[in-house]
């Protein structure tokens, strides 16, 4: 992995075996990003995908593998009161299985590179968006302070 600031954004090369929501957690640690969005597209080997299921009050997951294209990924990490960052990423990916074209999308929950992603990092200017803990989906959205 590879990173540089680039005006008030951070441009993020990421590697093989690198875990993207991992990466950029820990170069918003390294420079003290305490709440940012992303975007970014790539090449990934596998990759845990999630939808939340309310009437079960559970996420599902999905596990793919092989060459996934990383079509668009969305997100944002968020801080919680004890200073852990929390994370909210959607994904899509292009892949083929049984030499038919596939695709598979949602709340992102792992996803492995297989040759390189690109991300774009963009911290919050002029303030921290926190995280408020929501126990419908006992998961963080934004919780803005003041």
């Amino acid at each position: 992995m590879d990173y540089r600031k680039l005006g008030s954004s951070y441009y993020i090369r990421m590697d093989k075996d690198d875990e993207i929501v991992a990466t950029i957690r820990d170069v918003c640690r390294r420079e003290g990003i305490a709440s940012a969005t992303f975007s970014g597209i790539g090449g990934c080997q596998d990759a845990e995908i999630q939808v939340f299921r309310p009437e079960l009050g559970e996420f599902e997951t999905e596990r793919i593998e092989g060459l996934l294209e990383l079509v668009s990924l969305t997100g944002n990490l968020i801080q919680k009161d004890d200073g852990e960052l929390s994370h909210h990423v959607h994904a899509l990916f292009a892949y083929q299985c049984d030499g038919e074209p596939r695709i598979a999308a949602g709340h992102l929950k792992s996803t492995t590179v297989l040759y390189t992603a690109e991300i774009e990092l963009r911290p919050v200017e002029g303030g921290i968006i926190g995280a408020s803990l929501n126990l419908d989906t006992n998961t963080y959205f934004w919780g803005f302070r003041d």
